[in-house]
C-alpha cells in the first residue's frame, strides 16, 4: 500500500499534475501547527528533489514566520477524483521575496496572480504515498476568483498596506519579515 522514497518519480510529478488542490502543513518547534488548503495553478515540480509554490496573499502569514525559524514543510496531495491516492512531500523550504535574486527566477514559472506574497521553494528530503481509501469522491467545479478579484480593487499600494496591517506577524507573534523583504 504505501510507499517511502527519496524523490518524486514522474508518476508522481503526473499524479501531483492532475491535482486542483493540495495542502500546506509548517510549525516551529512551539508554535500552533499550520495547515493550509492552496488551489489555482500555484505548484510547480522543478525536478525530482525540487519543488515550488506561490503564496498568494491571505489572512495570515504562518507559513513565512514558520520556515524561517525551522524550514520544514510538508505538502500533501489527495486524490478526491479518480483512483484514490495521498501523496506526501516532506522537506525543507525556504520563501523566497520579492526582494530577493530567486524571485525573477521563480516568478515567470507561475502564472501572473495578483496579490502574490511569496514563493516557497522546498527541497524534497521524502516523499510518502499512501492508499487514500477513505477519502471521499468530490468533483471539481471550478477555481474560486475571490482573491485575485480582491487583490485586483486593492491594487499593489493596497496589498502592500494589506499585509502592513495583517501580515507581519504570525498568529503566534513569530514575526515574517515581509516588509522588509518584499520592496
Amino acid at each position: 500500500m504505501g510507499q517511502v522514497v527519496a524523490e518524486l518519480s514522474e508518476t508522481h510529478i503526473q499524479f501531483i499534475q492532475a491535482q486542483r488542490i493540495y495542502f500546506v502543513g509548517t510549525a516551529t518547534a512551539d508554535s500552533r501547527i499550520n495547515v493550509s488548503p492552496k488551489g489555482m495553478d500555484s505548484f510547480r515540480v522543478l525536478s525530482g528533489s525540487r519543488v515550488a509554490w506561490l503564496n498568494l496573499t491571505g489572512s495570515g502569514n504562518e507559513t513565512a514566520a514558520h520556515v524561517q525559524l525551522l524550514p520544514r514543510m510538508t505538502v500533501m496531495f489527495c486524490a478526491l477524483e479518480g483512483p484514490p491516492l495521498i501523496l506526501r512531500i516532506y522537506g525543507k523550504a525556504r520563501a523566497v521575496h520579492r526582494g530577493d535574486a530567486a524571485w525573477q527566477d521563480l516568478l515567470p514559472l507561475f502564472p501572473p496572480l495578483p496579490g502574490a506574497r511569496q514563493i516557497f521553494d522546498l527541497t524534497v528530503e521524502g516523499v510518502q504515498t499512501s492508499c487514500g481509501m477513505a477519502v471521499p469522491r468530490y468533483a471539481f467545479v471550478e477555481d474560486r476568483n475571490e482573491q485575485i478579484e480582491w487583490a485586483l480593487r486593492k491594487g499593489e499600494a493596497g496589498v502592500h498596506r494589506y499585509w502592513e496591517d495583517k501580515n507581519q506577524v504570525s498568529i503566534d507573534g513569530i514575526p515574517t519579515h515581509i516588509l522588509e523583504k518584499s520592496w
